[in-house]
């Protein structure tokens, strides 16, 4: 989800020299308007209907690739990255009980060069992301889930890979793991305008990051 993805901001932002880190940050957290609040309402009634529970997100074809941030919240992803209205997330959060927290929606930078002006919000409230690759393996022997793995589209082009269908045959070139067969989950998480959206009430506000109300 977004928090996840600001946490990962920050790890791309560590492993880069600055000038190859072009992530873009929200620009505006100021209070909601109307056709926000309008937005929000709908949302959370839309999602906590389809999808009130992790179990409901893995039927639609969600899948988790994060482990437990410092929230306390669990990110799957649709592996479809652009967003047509409220009904289509890109993204969903659950608690670690498997409970909806809230939700990811997402526009291309491909598709908007700029902050997307959408659906009455305003267009600071998005924050871009550059492409990688995410993956999820599995150890063999004990049968541990390992989240949040990561490579940037570059590196894994230059190694043979293919971003638009990466295989894990290109991880194993890359000696991230030993074997394919070690990865359960692989997709490619291009560049992206990402909005965060809280389906749950939160009292600092329904398009930050963190939430008082849900702690790790």
């Amino acid at each position: 989800m977004k928090r996840r993805a600001a946490q990962l901001v920050l790890l791309l932002a560590l492993a880069v020299p600055s000038a190859a880190y072009a992530d873009q940050a929200p620009t505006y957290a100021g209070p909601t308007n109307a056709a926000e609040n309008s937005f929000v309402s709908e949302l959370s009634q839309y999602l906590m209907d389809t999808y009130p529970t992790a179990a409901d997100a893995e039927k639609a074809g969600f899948v988790r690739y994060t482990g437990v941030d410092d929230a306390g919240s669990i990110s799957y992803a649709k592996r479809e990255w652009t967003s047509s209205d409220y009904k289509h997330p890109c993204q969903l959060w659950y608690s670690t009980s498997g409970k909806l927290l809230g939700a990811d929606y997402c526009v291309p930078v491909a598709v908007s060069p700029g902050q997307p002006n959408l659906w009455g919000i305003n267009p600071g409230r998005w924050g871009e992301f550059n492409g990688h690759i995410h993956y999820v393996t599995k150890d063999p022997a004990t049968g541990q889930m390992k989240y949040d793995q990561w490579v940037w589209e570059k590196t894994f082009a230059d190694a043979g890979g293919d971003i638009n269908n990466p295989s894990a045959a290109t991880l194993v070139a890359l000696h991230k793991v030993a074997s394919a067969d070690q990865v359960v989950t692989i997709f490619h998480f291009p560049s992206v305008w990402d909005l965060v959206v809280w389906a749950i009430p939160n009292p600092a506000g329904a398009f930050v990051w963190n939430n008082p109300n849900v702690k790790p």
